[in-house]
């Protein structure tokens, strides 16, 4: 699979538990790996909706009676399915991470190993891209964001360096960027920051973790009880989100209770989370960061 090389297959599609005439939904279509096996797992009254904000997914389309895309952010979820009839589902999955296909391609701006434009949006159509928020945001700004979405420490002398060196001239290709931050990147580290850097400017070019807290936020009024929802997330900060609300039903340390002291969880973890096996690693090192965690609606 050129496109995007799919992570935990087949452990995805068994924590679906999925039933013949079921209907589900893969929230990151992607390149259609996971979507594919949803369908093989289907019978001839399944049905899979799928959702990507990526128009390059389109070339990868499923020719199947069956199957339904929607070429819009996942946060759109509940007002897609009202619109289509459809008002439960029997599973809902998402992998989080960024396709191979958007790494690899260059004039997309979401690697440092290319000297590219510094895009970075999902949605080509989206007006906010990773120079905008490089060159206009506020230090504080800055810095909040490389704290917030990569937990980087050092993040108030990243953002003053920034600031400090867009004076001059405007940050607008990879290359200028490694090369400005590279007076602060620790020796032999210096990848492993700087992709927390870029993780962080995609995140908030793509607003992913609001769209995230978002979706979450719609799955009980959507999953059906003994219906499942299966996230694989890729960092700390998306990880997080997914795991408090499968065990809070919010996004808080704890969850929320009723004025008797009582708490109404919507979800039960199926298992702690699963991870790729070291021969999944070895065939996709993209993978090896991936935690794949599932809950049954209650």
């Amino acid at each position: 699979m050129v496109y995007h090389n799919p992570v935990l297959l087949s452990e995805s599609i068994d924590s679906l538990n999925i039933l013949n005439d079921g209907i589900y939904v893969d929230l990151t279509f992607g390149g259609g790996g996971h979507s594919k096996l949803i369908l093989d797992n289907l019978g001839n009254n399944g049905r899979l909706i799928a959702f990507d904000q990526d128009s390059d997914v389109i070339k990868n389309m499923i020719n199947d009676s069956r199957f339904l895309f929607i070429n819009q952010n996942f946060k759109f979820l509940k007002q897609n399915l009202k619109y289509h009839s459809i008002d439960l589902v029997d599973g809902i999955f998402a992998d989080l991470g960024v396709s191979s296909h958007q790494f690899d391609s260059a004039d997309r701006g979401f690697s440092l190993r290319y000297d590219a434009e510094i895009d970075m949006r999902m949605n080509i159509n989206s007006s906010l891209d990773a120079k905008e928020i490089l060159n206009n945001y506020s230090e504080n700004q800055l810095s909040t964001i490389f704290y917030e979405y990569s937990d980087l420490r050092n993040s108030k002398d990243i953002a003053k360096l920034i600031v400090k060196s867009r004076v001059g001239s405007k940050i607008s290709k990879t290359s200028q960027l490694n090369l400005i931050l590279k007076p602060i990147l620790p020796k032999g580290y210096e990848n492993k920051i700087l992709a927390k850097i870029y993780q962080a400017l995609r995140i908030e070019v793509n607003q992913e973790m609001e769209a995230l807290k978002e979706v979450l936020n719609q799955l009980p009024d959507l999953i059906k009880k003994g219906g499942v929802m299966s996230f694989i997330t890729y960092h700390s900060v998306e990880d997080r989100i997914v795991k408090r609300f499968i065990q809070n039903g919010c996004f808080d340390d704890e969850p929320k209770k009723n004025e008797f002291g009582k708490s109404n969880l919507p979800f039960k973890k199926s298992f702690k989370f699963l991870t790729p096996s070291k021969e999944e690693i070895k065939r996709n090192i993209r993978a090896r960061s991936a935690k794949l965690r599932s809950a049954v609606r209650t």
